[in-house]
C-alpha cells in the first residue's frame, strides 16, 4: 500500500494507492465506521462487507437526490451514528457525493473516505471535495465543498466493471490530458485500449497520475474561483445533454470535449480538434450527438457556471493548455446550431 498525502486549505487527505480493501481496518475504527454503498457494488462484493456496518442505496444517478440522503440519516440515527463516527463510501461517483454530502451536514459533519469502485470515480468523482445531490433535471445543485480523510485504491473491483464504467473513466481521462498534460495525450494515443485495462502496474500508474492533476487544481483553488474551472472542460453542453438525454456521464462528457474542441479551432484556432475526437474514438467514446440546440440552452441557465448572461466555457490553445474564457449565452446557442 502506497500513500500519499496532500494539504487543501486546513485538510490533509491521505491516498492509498495499490491497496486492498482488507487493509480498510487499518486505517479506521471498525466499531465507529459505517459504510455506504449501492446495491451492485454490494452483490458484487458481498464478502468484504461482512463485519462492517453497511447501509445499502438503490443503484443509479436517479437516486442521487434529498430522498436517498434522509434514508441514509435515518439509518445512521437507528445505528446510534454520533460525532465520533467516520463515513466510508465504496462505490462510484453517485455513492462517494452522497456520502461525502451525508457526512457534511450529519451533526454539523463527520469524518468520512472513499473507497472509489469505478475507473471514473478513481481518476474523478471522488476527489477534489465537492459533494452534492441533484434536483430534478439539476445536477450537483445542491452539495457542499469538504475534503474527505483518505481514499483508498483497490483496483480489484475493477475486475468487474462494466465496459460503458470504463469508457466514463477514460473520458475524464482524457479531458485531464487535454487541459493539463500533453505527454499523457500522447501516451494515451499510443496505447492499446484493452491492453492497459488488463495491465495493472501501466492502470494504476495512469490512476495515480489523473489524481496528481486533478488534486494540483484543487488545492491551488478548492472553492473554484479561477483554475478548477478547467476541470469542467467538456461539462459545459455534457451536463446538459446527459441532464435532458439520459446519457451516460462519459458519453455526454466525451461529446461536450468534441464540440469544446471544435469551438477551441474556431475561437483561438486550436490546431488538434481532429486528434482530440480521434483519441475519444479510440477509447470507445461519441463524438457526435443529435441534440436541440433550445432545450440544451434552457438547461445551461441553470449550470453553475454561468454568471448573468454568460457562461465561463473551458477551450484549448493547445494540447495541455486549457483557458477558461466567457462566452454570452446568445453566442454559444449561435455556434452550437452552427455545429450541430
Amino acid at each position: 500500500m502506497l500513500q500519499k498525502s496532500v494539504q487543501v486549505n486546513q485538510n490533509k487527505i491521505n491516498f492509498y494507492f495499490n491497496a486492498s480493501f482488507k487493509q480498510l481496518k487499518q486505517l479506521v475504527n471498525v466499531q465507529s465506521t459505517f459504510i455506504i454503498t449501492d446495491a451492485n457494488v454490494y452483490a458484487l462484493h458481498k464478502s468484504a462487507f461482512k463485519n462492517w456496518k453497511t447501509i445499502v442505496i438503490a443503484a443509479g444517478e436517479s437516486n442521487k437526490n434529498l430522498a436517498t440522503v434522509q434514508l441514509i440519516i435515518e439509518q445512521l440515527i437507528e445505528l446510534k451514528a454520533d460525532r465520533t463516527a467516520t463515513i466510508i463510501g465504496v462505490g462510484g461517483g453517485v455513492v462517494t457525493d452522497i456520502t461525502g454530502f451525508v457526512a457534511s451536514i450529519y451533526m454539523r459533519g463527520v469524518a468520512f473516505g472513499f473507497v472509489p469502485t469505478t475507473l471514473l470515480a478513481m481518476v474523478d468523482a471522488s476527489i477534489g471535495g465537492k459533494n452534492g445531490v441533484d434536483w430534478n433535471l439539476y445536477k450537483n445543485i445542491i452539495g457542499t465543498i469538504r475534503q474527505p480523510s483518505f481514499l483508498l485504491y483497490d483496483t480489484t473491483f475493477l475486475n468487474t466493471l462494466p465496459e460503458l464504467e470504463w469508457q466514463n473513466g477514460f473520458a475524464e481521462i482524457i479531458k485531464h490530458a487535454c487541459i493539463k498534460n500533453a505527454a499523457m495525450f500522447t501516451m494515451l494515443e499510443k496505447v492499446n485500449p484493452a491492453a492497459l485495462k488488463k495491465n495493472k502496474l501501466q492502470l494504476n500508474q495512469l490512476i495515480q497520475k489523473n489524481v496528481q492533476i486533478k488534486m494540483a487544481v484543487v488545492k491551488n483553488d478548492e472553492n473554484e474561483k479561477g483554475e478548477r474551472k478547467l476541470l469542467n472542460f467538456g461539462h459545459t453542453l455534457g451536463h446538459a445533454i446527459e441532464n435532458e438525454y439520459g446519457l451516460s456521464h462519459g458519453y455526454a462528457v466525451a461529446v461536450g470535449v468534441h464540440y469544446a474542441a471544435l469551438l477551441s479551432q474556431q475561437i483561438l484556432g486550436f490546431k488538434k480538434a481532429e486528434a482530440v475526437s480521434n483519441l475519444l474514438t479510440k477509447f470507445g467514446l461519441p463524438t457526435s450527438f443529435s441534440f436541440n440546440t433550445e432545450k440544451v440552452m434552457q438547461m445551461l441557465q441553470m449550470d453553475k457556471k454561468r454568471q448573468q448572461a454568460e457562461v465561463h466555457y473551458i477551450l484549448l490553445e493547445k494540447i495541455g493548455k486549457g483557458v477558461i474564457l466567457p462566452i454570452p449565452l446568445k453566442d454559444l446557442e449561435k455556434m452550437y446550431t452552427q455545429l450541430s
